[in-house]
Order: C-alpha cells, then sequence, then structure tokens
C-alpha cells in the first residue's frame, strides 16, 4: 500500500514537472511616482499634463514600462538546434501621478477613486505584457531548427516570432487605451469626475 502511495506520488510529481518548468518564474512588478500639486480636480489634472510621462510629443497620466531579459539554453542536436530552455526576467514598471501635499478631504476622496481606476487601467497594461511573456514562452521553448548546428539559424526564426508577439502586444494595448479615454471609456469618466467633483 505505502508503495503504491509512493508511487502515485511520484507519477504526479512527474506529471507537473512540464507546468512547473513554465510557471516558476514571477514577474517584478514596481510602481514609481512623479509629483503633482493642486488642491482641486482642475488644478491636480492640469498638474498632471504639465508633469506626466512623455509619451511621444504628448504626456500621459500615467504609465505602464518594462524590461524583459531572457536565460535561453540553446542545444545542437544532430545537426539542428534547438531551444531546451528559456527563463524569463520581466520587471514592469508603473509610473503614476502623486499629490505633493495633503488634499482637502472631499478633493482627497476624488483623487482617491481617481487613482484607483488609473491603478486599475495601468494592471490590465502589466497583465498584457504577462501573457506576451507566456506566448514567447510557448511559441519558442522546444522550437527547432535542421541544419544549424552553430544555433544561428534558429535566432533568425526566434526574432520574427517575437516580432509578431509584440507587435500584437502593442497594437491591443494601443486599442484598449482607445477605447478607455474614448467617448464614455472608462479613463474619460474618472478624468471628468476628477476635474468636475472640485
Amino acid at each position: 500500500m505505502r508503495a503504491c502511495v509512493r508511487l502515485c506520488l511520484l507519477l504526479a510529481a512527474l506529471m507537473a514537472l512540464p507546468l512547473a518548468a513554465h510557471a516558476d518564474w514571477k514577474p517584478v512588478e514596481k510602481v514609481e511616482t512623479y509629483a503633482i500639486s493642486g488642491q482641486s480636480g482642475p488644478e491636480l489634472y492640469r498638474s498632471i499634463g504639465d508633469n506626466g510621462p512623455k509619451l511621444g510629443v504628448a504626456r500621459a497620466i500615467a504609465h505602464t514600462n518594462f524590461k524583459l531579459t531572457w536565460t535561453r539554453d540553446y542545444q545542437a542536436r544532430a545537426g539542428a538546434c534547438v531551444l531546451a530552455t528559456a527563463r524569463p526576467k520581466l520587471i514592469i514598471t508603473y509610473t503614476l501621478p502623486s499629490p505633493s501635499a495633503p488634499l482637502p478631504p472631499a478633493i482627497q476622496k476624488n483623487w482617491e477613486v481617481f487613482i484607483a481606476g488609473v491603478s486599475a487601467h495601468e494592471k490590465v497594461h502589466g497583465a498584457d505584457i504577462i501573457d506576451m511573456v507566456r506566448k514567447i514562452e510557448a511559441a519558442t521553448v522546444g522550437l527547432s531548427v535542421a541544419d544549424d548546428p552553430k544555433c544561428s539559424k534558429i535566432r533568425t526564426e526566434m526574432t520574427k516570432r517575437l516580432s509578431e508577439l509584440s507587435q500584437a502586444q502593442r497594437q491591443a494595448s494601443r486599442d484598449f487605451d482607445r477605447v478607455e479615454l474614448g467617448q464614455g471609456g472608462n479613463l474619460q469618466k474618472l478624468i471628468l469626475a476628477l476635474v468636475n467633483g472640485g
């Protein structure tokens, strides 16, 4: 009986190995803030416009950025090259506004609703980035390229796959922002509530 239990536990552990190989990393998520000033909703929003993260020619309310590096194990096997393992290191940074002075109680309440909504919006961008990294793992780990003993052709194939996934993530991010900032969108409502709330 004991031997049967041990065997079952061993089998369960072995079956979980491939899953653990993909799930054993976690992103590092951190928040950075930039200072804004004002004692009313309109003043705070104006300060966001003056001090927010610069994206191209415009400034944003908040921004999600990431740094992604990989530790990859390429192996030459019978004239082919295989990506045996790939471990990502993902650091996601959320940049959010923060008032530099205490706010009047009514404005503080409005601010808390506003910043909670903005933070939730940026977390969606963070989740999309994590999803992209998992898709990169799925699309590349185990990839094999024939007639590539020096593991050079495989890198060209990987670059193509990574580019497609990266472009898809960027487009999804732009589409999400367009909806959220558009007429009746969640961010538009948060801005209006902050500005019109006092």
